[in-house]
């Protein structure tokens, strides 16, 4: 599949836009649709040369700065490392395998699937299932079956997705933040009020995509802002407001889920 500039994917066309027409077959809710054009990101990914190669392709290659995969469907696992800590830990934690140099670390590729999960760890992506990577080449080594090292990564409780530490009881998304129920807080109603809604703002603005990755980095802002807080400050009531964000624009509710919740562990 093509990747536009900012390693973007394709945006969807008038057609589908906004899921409009049904979304792909193979994408988590089924829909009837059949464009002929590389929309729905990962979905749209092939390797039928009749498709690549047709006119409703051409202007997607004419823009495209880079070249993606699907790995899913190419039954591999791209493990995402993207400091140099993270390839460190990488190399001391996990079998060795196929490994590509990327921009700013490492693609360490197995073979078989799993679900994807952004932020697994402090550097770490997990590109399986429903998700890309760009293509950067076959890389050296030898494929080596995905280990359950990687797939322990991505588990966790969905059921009680926000921490307890420094929390209490969940409010519903309306509810948002108040200062005047975080008397362990530090920071004034303003201060976060306003970094909360620049982090709104931006989630919302991904309307084609990326509105998971901007939800996940919100979240980690926001919980460094409360690393020396006292507590408690209950963030988990502005985490169910950045959820609702990502939820507004299309992410399902169990990725944006994961991806607010994640962001939070990391840092607070």
């Amino acid at each position: 599949m093509p990747v536009r500039e900012g390693k973007g994917p394709v945006g969807n066309c008038r057609t589908c836009h906004g899921n409009a027409c049904g979304g792909r077959p193979n994408m988590l809710i089924p829909g009837p649709c059949r464009c002929p054009r590389p929309c729905h990101a990962w979905a749209a990914a092939t390797t039928n040369p009749n498709i690549l190669t047709s006119a409703a392709w051409a202007r997607a290659w004419r823009d495209a700065v880079a070249v993606a995969y699907h790995p899913g469907g190419a039954g591999v696992t791209v493990l995402d490392l993207d400091t140099a800590e993270a390839v460190t830990w990488a190399r001391a934690n996990l079998p060795a395998t196929v490994t590509v140099a990327s921009t700013r670390g490492e693609h360490w590729i197995y073979r078989g699937t799993m679900r994807s999960s952004n932020g697994v760890r402090d550097g770490v992506d997990i590109k399986s299932l429903m998700q890309y990577a760009r293509w950067l080449g076959h890389g050296t080594g030898t494929l080596t079956d995905l280990p359950d090292a990687v797939r322990t990564l991505a588990e966790r409780e969905d059921t009680n997705p926000f921490p307890a530490r420094r929390t209490l009881v969940s409010s519903t998304p309306g509810g948002g933040w108040s200062r005047t129920a975080t008397p362990g807080c530090r920071h004034t109603q303003r201060f976060i009020r306003t970094g909360l809604n620049q982090g709104l703002a931006r989630i919302r603005s991904h309307r084609e995509h990326g509105a998971g990755t901007a939800a996940h980095s919100a979240a980690r802002f926001l919980a460094a802002q409360h690393r020396t807080c006292p507590g408690p400050c209950h963030l988990d009531d502005a985490a169910a407001e950045l959820v609702a964000a990502a939820e507004s624009v299309g992410v399902p509710y169990a990725y944006a889920l994961r991806s607010v919740t994640r962001g939070l562990e990391l840092t607070y």
